[in-house]
C-alpha cells in the first residue's frame, strides 16, 4: 500500500482500472460459463437481484431521496434501454467467441458520439467523424455481412453497444438533476423488476456450482464497478478510456483458457480498426476540453 500511495495519480488510476477490467472480463466469463445451461433473462435477474443488495445500504440510508426523481420518462427509457442493452450483450457473450463479443462491445464510443448529436445538440467536427466511420468499418470488418462466418448474435452484439450508448447519453442528461444513488438505484430495481416475470417462466433450477457463479457475478459487477469510479477519480479520464482496451486482451485469455477459443484474422483486423478510432475519439475529447478550459471564459473552442 505505502509503494501504491507514492505513485502519481495516473498511474494509481491506471492500476485500479487494470484491477476493474479483470474484474469486468471475469465476470462476462463467468456468464458464459453459467450461460451453458441457464437462460440469460435468469441470469440477467440475479445479477440485478445481487446488484441491489449490496446497494441496499446506501439506498436504505438516502431513502426516499434515492428514488425521488423529477424526470421519471428519462428514467423509465434508461431501465429499457439498459435490459436490451444486457440481454443483447449477455446473449451475444453466450453465443460467440469472448473476444469477439467484447472489442464489438467497444463500438459503444462510436453511438455515443452518434447519439450526443441528436439529444444533446453537441457539435460534432470532421475528425471525429471520420472517427466513427473508420470504427464502423472495424465492426463490419468483424462481423462480416454475407460471409459463412455471419450471425444473428453479432448483430445482436451492436444492438447491445447501441442501447449502451444512448444509455449514456440519458446518464449525461440525469445527471444535470438527478443523484448518483437515484440513477443508480432506479435501474438496478427497475431492471430486476422487468426481468422478474421471464426469470420465473424460464426458470431453471440451478445447481450449487451455478450459484456459486451467479453470486460470483452479482459480486465481481458491483465490485468492478466500484473500481471503475475509483480509476477515474485518480486518472485522467483520456488516459484511462484508452487503456480500458485492455478488457480485449483479458476476454482473449479467458476464452482461450475457459472455452478453447481463439479469434480469428478478421476479429484482430477488426478489433484494431475499432481501437485505434476509439482512441483517436478520446484523443479528440481531450484536446477538445482543453481547448474549452483555456479558452475566454472557458467557451473559445474547436470542436472537431
Amino acid at each position: 500500500m505505502e509503494h501504491f500511495d507514492k505513485q502519481s495519480d495516473n498511474v494509481k488510476g491506471a492500476l485500479i482500472l487494470m484491477l476493474a477490467a479483470f474484474g469486468f472480463s471475469l465476470m462476462v466469463a463467468m456468464i458464459k460459463l453459467v450461460g451453458e445451461r441457464l437462460p440469460v433473462t435468469q441470469i440477467l435477474f440475479v445479477r440485478q437481484l445481487g446488484m441491489t443488495v449490496m446497494l441496499a445500504p446506501v439506498l436504505v440510508r438516502t431513502f426516499p431521496d434515492s428514488l425521488r426523481t423529477s424526470r421519471l420518462p428519462l428514467q423509465i427509457a434508461r431501465i429499457l434501454l439498459a435490459m436490451i442493452a444486457m440481454l443483447c450483450g449477455f446473449t451475444a457473450i453466450l453465443n460467440m467467441p469472448l473476444a469477439d463479443a467484447t472489442a464489438i462491445a467497444f463500438a459503444k464510443s462510436f453511438f455515443v458520439t452518434i447519439f450526443a448529436v441528436w439529444f444533446l445538440k453537441e457539435t460534432i467536427g470532421l475528425y471525429r467523424w471520420s472517427a466513427v466511420a473508420i470504427g464502423f468499418i472495424g465492426v463490419l470488418v468483424m462481423l462480416r455481412p454475407g460471409a459463412d462466418g455471419f450471425t444473428i448474435y453479432g448483430l445482436m452484439a451492436v444492438t447491445g453497444a447501441a442501447s449502451a450508448g444512448l444509455v449514456m447519453v440519458i446518464i449525461r442528461m440525469l445527471s444535470r438533476t438527478e443523484a448518483p444513488s437515484t440513477i443508480l438505484a432506479f435501474q438496478a430495481i427497475g431492471v430486476g423488476l422487468v426481468m422478474a416475470i421471464p426469470a420465473y417462466i424460464y426458470w431453471v433450477p440451478p445447481t450449487l456450482h451455478e450459484w456459486v457463479l451467479l453470486a460470483g457475478i452479482g459480486v465481481v459487477s458491483y465490485f468492478s464497478q466500484k473500481a471503475n469510479i475509483y480509476a477515474y477519480s485518480y486518472g485522467e479520464a483520456s488516459l484511462l478510456a484508452s487503456l480500458d482496451y485492455v478488457r480485449l486482451v483479458y476476454a482473449t485469455l479467458f476464452g482461450w483458457w475457459l472455452f478453447s477459443e481463439l479469434p480469428g484474422i478478421s476479429t484482430w483486423v477488426g478489433a484494431a480498426i475499432i481501437i485505434g478510432a476509439s482512441i483517436y475519439t478520446v484523443h479528440r475529447e481531450s484536446r477538445r476540453k482543453q481547448r474549452l478550459s483555456s479558452g475566454a471564459d472557458g467557451r473559445e473552442f474547436s470542436n472537431n
